[in-house]
């Protein structure tokens, strides 16, 4: 029934191909055949905290050097120079087909890592009110459910909300975002009733957004916090 319905759906609704945005060919996968070359997982070296591409083969990059960060560990699919327009698209231009692939994509390259966390909820990065009823959705909620799908591992987006509509942090440099994210976050029940956590989002650049909702997921009784994110910046 399920296969069924989605190849109905399919018909009325064709997919969108994440890389070229028309409709895919062929019918029923998930991107272009000859798109699949133009969107390739992150290739290493990469830190092995944050995860975020390197230039050098090092185990971390600056910034997690400098300062330990307050998730353990986390890791993107994508380089966010070579997939800035699917995820620009994914986000801002109603794209939230796309999920379906990157959740996929997720599991496939990095399946072995998000189960080895031992994580037991995916925590989607919030949006605060007012943005989402901009967008009119979460892209966050909406690659986690994608994961969720193909890994197991349940989403839970009642654990945290945004209750601060920040600033968009691609304006800001490093300490502003820590500023601008100052009680951005709470944990609506007070409590965390999980031990290992994981967040999910959609970019990570400098790591402002995931430490500060890793704080108040630790402080709330969490006692793990790790990350993965679509893609990240490059480090240093």
């Amino acid at each position: 029934m399920r296969k069924a319905f989605d190849f109905a759906l399919q018909l009325l609704f064709p997919r969108r191909c994440p890389v070229c945005d028309r409709i895919v060919t062929p019918f029923g996968e998930q991107i272009c055949t000859e798109c699949i070359p133009k969107l390739p997982p992150l290739a290493p070296p990469w830190c092995m905290r944050c995860g975020k591409k390197l230039l050098k083969e090092e185990p971390l990059c600056e910034a997690c050097r400098k300062e330990e960060p307050v998730f353990v560990r986390g890791r993107a699919v994508y380089d966010y120079r070579g997939a800035v327009l699917p995820i620009y698209r994914f986000k801002y231009g109603g794209r939230r087909e796309y999920a379906d692939f990157f959740g996929r994509q997720t599991a496939l390259y990095l399946g072995e890592y998000i189960k080895g966390t031992g994580a037991e909820a995916l925590i989607p990065v919030p949006l605060h009110k007012k943005r989402f009823r901009t967008r009119g959705y979460n892209q966050a909620y909406e690659y986690a459910k994608a994961i969720s799908r193909y890994t197991g591992i349940p989403v839970r987006k009642d654990l945290l909300k945004r209750v601060k509509n920040t600033v968009p942090m691609k304006l800001l440099s490093p300490l502003q975002r820590q500023n601008n994210l100052k009680k951005a976050f709470i944990v609506p029940s007070n409590e965390v009733k999980l031990d290992k956590v994981m967040l999910v989002d959609d970019i990570f650049t400098t790591g402002a957004t995931v430490n500060a909702a890793a704080r108040v997921l630790k402080a709330a009784g969490a006692s793990e916090v790790t990350f993965v994110t679509l893609s990240a910046g490059t480090g240093v």
